[in-house]
């Protein structure tokens, strides 16, 4: 008779865990990646003039000799003096490399070994192009026929000031781009989501010349022309 109650207890217990369990709040799912905002994104490309105030040259000397050691001791002399010759035009050590040096064999068609040729390419960077002419016309002279005029290239020293007014042109069109797409499609441009500088996809090359540079008693005419400086930028509005 003593354990019916008993019985009746526990099953109250239990009965009343039941109910908490079917009681407790359910677990939240795990939240998923926000959904992208819409936005209207277009480029612009911004290009702005500028006058080329410095040259940048890359001189080649070249020789050649029946064995390694002697083509490579007669380069040397060569190189030596036009390194000299620009130095004593005013160009600045900073402003003057080293920007190859090679050695190889030479071969008949028979393919035996005839020699070797030695190139050493010298960088120089020029801030006066009113005498840039004369400089490498005398700096040559210094190598004879063994020098090679290899790149020459016209930049500016500074150019902030053209690239922000041309980055500045990007963004006034990209603008413009947006508002006309959002116009088309009955909207209007919202908010800013983003603006980025896109990098320029390839560098400027210079103009190759690769050829050996006669003697003259006139200096080597240089017209720098102009200069283009290009910044390309994309924004992203959201949809008004």
């Amino acid at each position: 008779m003593t354990r019916v109650p008993a019985l009746a207890a526990d099953l109250t217990a239990a009965a009343a865990t039941f109910a908490l369990a079917g009681c407790a709040a359910p677990t939240p799912a795990a939240a998923g990646p926000a959904a992208p905002l819409p936005g209207i994104s277009a480029r612009g490309v911004g290009t702005v003039t500028g006058t080329p105030d410095t040259l940048t040259v890359i001189l080649g000397v070249s020789t050649r000799g029946p064995s390694a050691a002697g083509a490579l001791d007669d380069n040397n002399a060569r190189a030596t003096a036009l390194i000299e010759a620009l130095r004593g035009r005013g160009v600045a050590d900073e402003d003057l490399r080293t920007s190859g040096l090679s050695i190889y064999p030479t071969y008949a068609d028979s393919g035996r070994i005839t020699g070797y040729e030695v190139s050493n390419q010298v960088t120089a960077t020029l801030h006066d192009l009113a005498g840039a002419g004369a400089l490498v016309d005398a700096a040559a002279e210094t190598a004879g026929d063994a020098v090679r005029v290899q790149q020459i290239a016209f930049s500016l020293d500074d150019d902030t000031e053209q690239r922000a007014a041309a980055r500045a042109d990007a963004v006034r069109q990209a603008e413009a781009q947006i508002a006309q797409m959002a116009e088309a499609a009955g909207g209007s441009p919202g908010g800013l989501l983003s603006i980025t500088e896109v990098p320029a996809e390839t560098p400027p090359q210079p103009y190759a010349a690769d050829a050996a540079l006669p003697q003259s008693a006139e200096a080597v005419p240089l017209l720098p022309g102009s200069h283009e400086v290009s910044v390309t930028v994309e924004v992203v509005r959201a949809v008004g």
